[in-house]
């Protein structure tokens, strides 16, 4: 066979059931062998940035390896974004990319990047292929890469004329790795976690902050096991909603920048914070000198470099936190290791979160956090969410609870825009008897919206409930707050004519149409009485489906603590 017919072999032998892949002169062959082969399906974005997204949503949902495809140049440089999200959040992705014939590498030829470059910063590792024959192990260990320890993204660069090249390949059942970290098995060993028990039964008022990690490991089952034995309160961060359910007694939702109060104040005054999986981020940590100022700190993490990162830890423990948790349960199941009274402890964050929990005003507008409220009672709480980035991403995960993991779709430690859409798409597909909804705003639809083309084509049945307020709502609301509201280039619409709920002949553009357009039904929403039957009707459809709500650019995500404040300086209204 020829290299192209070889790459497709290699992915169905990794179980890949599907690839987003868009085509051009340097990837053409890969093409031709896809169209050669009826086993995988292969999905045309309108972009190539799309297609990395919606292969992350892939691989978020299903918790499998996505894998997106592009040409060389443009095309690869377009994935870049994608790939970047998938490192930052540790998402298992393969990018395969074509590349100019061998001899034109490093000559500027037509659509030349050097992308093996380019993205070092932002993989696990990457392969340029210079020798056919080393496909089929280049491939096992992408694959072996991508999903192992802390998964992440793995970028191939394939030469059109490896692409040509024929031969006789041979396909390895297992790889190994000269680096001796490579697929080494991590466990904590016994005494780290009889001490981890010791410290647990002493304290009074511990947390259990809980991060993607455990969400990557398959542990959510082990951690409500684990909580409620040791009877610990669980705040998550964005990255591991639905790790824990939300509405469980011993739940203080997600804290953080936006984050419920009762979950700040919780890791704030606690005695013992439990890390795990989970990076001690900016927006979690605040300043970091100030973050669990009481607490004695143990972080559980499969990644060692993760251990005082950002915040120097009592109790490092390089572990799969599945593992720790499962052998946690037995110790603490042992008469030597009392749970911890924690009765008074979680009294009082309950009595925090009865004063304080997530609200919104009353307003003769629809309201967005109405809007994500109103569409968990409609859709019974049990559709996979995605998001683009901003405020409608805060109001999504603040007022939509979620009870189990893979359910909250959303780019968080990269923070890319445009990345509901293409990802809601790559979520039905890995989960195609789900409901499958975007919360988004308008300027995030409006960076990739040409993938409800995909969509429609490809019959991949979303929905789309865009919060429209006419503006990038976050930057404003940092504008309101820490610059006069003075505006730099945050109105979408016209600076003279701003479309609003009383204002809707300025409303821009016009969402409605140009779904229509793509052939997905579509329906503007502007008053409250109109809600409740606009989602319903968006939910029932049997296709595609978008719901423009307007709603007020004068609404904040609140409570929030500035960038590099503390607690002690969180904005309560």
């Amino acid at each position: 066979m020829n290299g192209a017919d070889c790459v497709v072999e290699c992915l169905l032998r990794e179980k890949v059931g599907v690839v987003f892949a868009y085509p051009g002169g340097a990837a053409l062959e890969l093409h031709q062998a896809f169209a050669r082969n009826k086993k995988l399906r292969v999905i045309l974005p309108r972009h190539e940035q799309g297609g990395a997204f919606a292969a992350g949503g892939y691989a978020r949902a299903s918790g499998k390896v996505g894998v997106c495809m592009a040409t060389s140049g443009p095309g690869a440089t377009n994935l870049v974004s994608g790939i970047a999200d998938a490192f930052m959040d540790s998402i298992p992705l393969v990018a395969i990319t074509g590349q100019v014939f061998s001899k034109y590498i490093g000559k500027s030829a037509f659509q030349e990047t050097d992308f093996f470059g380019m993205t070092l910063p932002i993989v696990k590792h990457s392969y340029l292929v210079l020798d056919v024959a080393d496909l089929p192990r280049i491939f096992k260990e992408a694959f072996e890469l991508a999903r192992s320890g802390r998964p992440g993204p793995v970028v191939i660069d394939i030469p059109k004329d490896v692409q040509q090249a024929r031969f006789v390949p041979r396909f390895p059942e297992t790889v190994s790795f000269r680096n001796p970290f490579v697929g080494l098995k991590h466990t904590a060993s016994d005494a780290q976690l009889k001490q981890i028990a010791g410290l647990v039964s002493a304290s009074k008022k511990p947390v259990l902050y809980v991060g993607g990690g455990v969400i990557s490991s398959g542990a959510h089952k082990e951690l409500l096991a684990f909580a409620e034995r040791a009877q610990i309160p669980v705040a998550t961060t964005l990255m591991g909603l639905g790790a824990f359910p939300e509405t469980h007694p011993l739940s203080a939702r997600w804290f953080g920048m936006h984050g419920s109060a009762y979950g700040n104040w919780a890791v704030d005054q606690c005695d013992l914070l439990i890390s795990l999986g989970a990076r001690f981020d900016d927006r979690i940590t605040g300043d970091t000198d100030r973050f669990a100022p009481r607490a004695k700190i143990i972080h559980i993490d499969i990644d060692a470099s993760e251990h005082n990162k950002n915040k120097r830890v009592d109790y490092p423990v390089c572990a799969d936190v599945k593992d720790a948790l499962t052998r946690l349960n037995k110790l603490m199941s042992a008469r030597s290791f009392a749970a911890p009274d924690t009765a008074a402890w979680i009294a009082q964050i309950r009595e925090w979160r009865k004063e304080h929990p997530f609200s919104y005003p009353d307003s003769p507008h629809i309201l967005p956090q109405e809007a994500v409220a109103a569409l968990y009672e409609l859709s019974k709480g049990d559709a996979i969410i995605a998001t683009g980035v901003g405020q409608h991403q805060m109001w999504a995960a603040q007022f939509y609870s979620f009870e189990k993991p893979r359910r909250y779709i959303s780019s968080l430690g990269l923070g890319a825009m445009g990345y509901g859409l293409p990802a809601a798409i790559g979520a039905k597909v890995a989960c195609p008897d789900k409901q499958v909804i975007d919360i988004d705003g308008d300027g995030s639809t409006t960076m990739n919206i040409q993938e409800l083309a995909t969509a429609t084509i490809e019959k991949i049945n979303i929905k789309v409930m865009i919060l429209n307020n006419q503006h990038l709502g976050m930057v404003t609301q940092w504008e309101d707050r820490f610059y006069q509201s003075v505006r730099g280039q945050t109105i979408l619409g016209d600076v003279n004519n701003i479309g609003s709920p009383t204002n809707t002949g300025g409303l821009y553009p016009n969402f409605k149409q140009i779904a229509e357009g793509f052939g997905v039904k579509a329906r503007r929403v502007i008053k409250k009485s109109e809600l409740r039957d606009a989602i319903r009707e968006m939910l029932d459809h049997d296709g595609p489906y978008l719901l423009d709500v307007v709603v007020p650019h004068s609404e904040h995500v609140l409570p929030m603590i500035p960038a590099g404040k503390s607690v002690k300086e969180m904005i309560m209204k």
